[in-house]
């Protein structure tokens, strides 16, 4: 299986950034974020890492603004860590697919809840064919 070297640094960039993040941004803004998913662009010179963060709307607002302040630093930590002759531009964006997870999560459970709820009378709408009458 051949991996492109696109994804090949996004993996890296994702360890890394994930790193630099957790140990040597002291921004007390920041809080905790976990990175998700990288993509970077097949130039290389484009990278977007998607990021998730605990809180509300108002949390998560402060940490992308904080997120903004720290983006040339984590651009040069990038670029020295992983000896790039370019530093690629960064951008950080909130990655809505797990709030949308844990949503169709909860209405799953939600369905399941109310099922079981049910008496077993309704056995003919859960799809088992009665026995044909002689």
């Amino acid at each position: 299986m051949t991996t492109s070297r696109a994804e090949r640094l996004a993996e890296q960039i994702r360890i890394e950034a994930s790193d630099v993040l957790a140990r040597e941004v002291h921004d007390p803004g920041v809080g905790f974020v976990t990175i998700t998913r990288v993509r970077v662009s097949p130039d290389l010179q484009v990278v977007r890492l998607f990021y998730t963060t605990l809180g509300e709307a108002d949390a998560r607002k402060s940490t992308a603004r904080a997120l903004g302040r720290v983006t040339p630093f984590m651009r040069r930590q990038l670029a020295q860590r992983l000896q790039l002759r370019r530093a690629p531009e960064i951008s950080f964006v909130f990655d809505e697919s797990i709030a949308h997870q844990a949503r169709v999560e909860e209405l799953l459970q939600q369905i399941q809840a109310e099922q079981a709820s049910r008496p077993d009378d309704d056995a003919a709408h859960t799809g088992t064919p009665d026995k044909p009458r002689r």
